[in-house]
């Protein structure tokens, strides 16, 4: 296969297809996400069977347990996949909308209005609902999007777009609309990252190393997605029953996302009241504990080495530390936190807002589980990923962020003095 040559023709027909979808119905993509999402339901036993080929590849790479859940599809979560193509069917359509409107003393009339960006190309690993939610997304913005999935996820991937192409052929909508590189090479990634011309900005979804690739060797813009070090600070006014639900869940419920728990800071004054509880739920749990001193004096946790903080374990392992109250925690963070998703468990509302107002991560929860980091628990009905830069979209990547905009100047004759 000639990467180049094929590159350049999925970047031309994406092109085409974006000057399309600008100007597409509400109606029509409503239409065509409902008819994809119905496919995947009655092809799910293909789907599946496609899935099985990953997992037996992704075994055969040697995946982490974490890796190889990512991958991995059943009937619950392809009945999730769908009911994410649905929910963002049935959002309003941001193309077009009024952002803001005004009338200058010139007489002149503005109108700032959502626009779609263009073509959107989306780079991903392992998991392959990454594969319907992204396109998804970008055809309700009125974007084109060229979809680069991971090795692992090949077959499921191809098999999900298949239902998505079936979509936008029953609803009369540019084929070239959701494309899918048809090859494993990393030279397509390359590629896709050099196409100026076609692309009009790159979305990674992984791991540290896949997005550190991207953003350094991207001439194409890129909205960053780094990865979830996700903190939960336990501060002393936290409520104990409270926090040990809150805490389990945020680490144990999956392992595997961008918004697991990697790290438990504990204020030394719930320390002090409460002992060392929480980490023994954790131990309780199957999970591997690694702590400072304090933490490490309990039975069954391990010492943590300096780079256990600051590090996506995505694994049934977290890092914990003793600190002297939410300015301490508030400093651990900053320093080694990737402004993903961080949380507190506190009473204290003053204690909250300061955690609130001087951290800036894209997410920052009270009382709530870091597993909450989800665009389809924000009501988005799905996301392409958690943004942890600051220009354009942060947090999680909907329909909406996924649009730029456009002024709309109306005069009557109107000349400037």
């Amino acid at each position: 296969m000639d990467i180049s040559a094929v590159m350049n023709t999925i970047g031309k027909q994406a092109r085409a297809a974006a000057r399309e979808l600008a100007v597409a119905s509400s109606e029509a993509k409503a239409g065509a996400l409902n008819a994809a999402a119905d496919a995947i339901w009655e092809k799910r036993e293909a789907i599946l069977a496609a899935n099985a080929k990953d997992l037996d590849y992704g075994s055969e790479k040697g995946l982490s347990p974490a890796m190889m859940d990512r991958l991995m599809l059943d009937e619950t979560r392809i009945q999730g996949i769908v009911d994410g193509v649905r929910a963002v069917a049935a959002q309003p359509d941001p193309v077009g909308e009024v952002i803001e409107a005004w009338t200058q003393p010139t007489g002149l009339h503005i109108q700032r209005v959502r626009t779609p960006i263009g073509v959107i190309g989306v780079i991903y690993e392992s998991r392959p609902n990454v594969t319907a939610d992204a396109g998804a997304l970008c055809l309700k913005s009125g974007n084109a999007v060229i979809l680069r999935g991971g090795s692992e996820s090949f077959h499921s991937a191809t098999a999900i777009h298949a239902c998505l192409m079936e979509g936008l052929k029953a609803h009369g909508l540019p084929e070239h609309a959701i494309q899918l590189v048809p090859t494993r090479d990393r030279a397509a990634v390359t590629a896709m990252l050099q196409a100026v011309e076609y692309i009009d900005v790159i979305i990674p979804r992984g791991g540290k190393g896949l997005v550190g690739l991207v953003q350094k060797e991207a001439r194409v813009p890129v909205f960053a997605h780094l990865e979830g070090i996700c903190h939960v600070y336990v501060d002393g006014a936290a409520d104990l029953e409270k926090a040990r639900r809150v805490l389990l869940n945020a680490k144990t419920r999956r392992t595997g996302i961008c918004g697991s728990a990697e790290c438990l800071l504990v204020d030394r004054a719930f320390y002090d009241k409460h002992g060392d509880i929480l980490v023994r739920d954790l131990i309780d749990a199957g999970v591997e504990v690694r702590g400072d001193a304090a933490i490490a004096k309990t039975r069954g946790t391990v010492a943590a080495k300096a780079d256990d903080y600051g590090h996506e374990f995505l694994d049934m392992i977290i890092a914990a530390k003793v600190v002297d109250g939410v300015d301490e925690a508030i400093a651990h963070i900053r320093n080694y936190g990737s402004n993903h998703t961080d949380a507190i468990l506190t009473e204290d509302d003053a204690v909250a807002n300061r955690f609130f107002h001087q951290l800036d991560s894209a997410i920052l929860m009270r009382n709530a589980s870091t597993q909450f980091a989800d665009g389809g628990e924000f009501g988005m009905g799905a996301e392409i990923g958690i943004a942890t830069g600051k220009l354009h979209a942060r947090g999680p990547v909907g329909a909406v962020q996924l649009t730029s905009f456009k002024y709309l100047v109306t005069g009557d004759g109107t000349i400037r003095s």
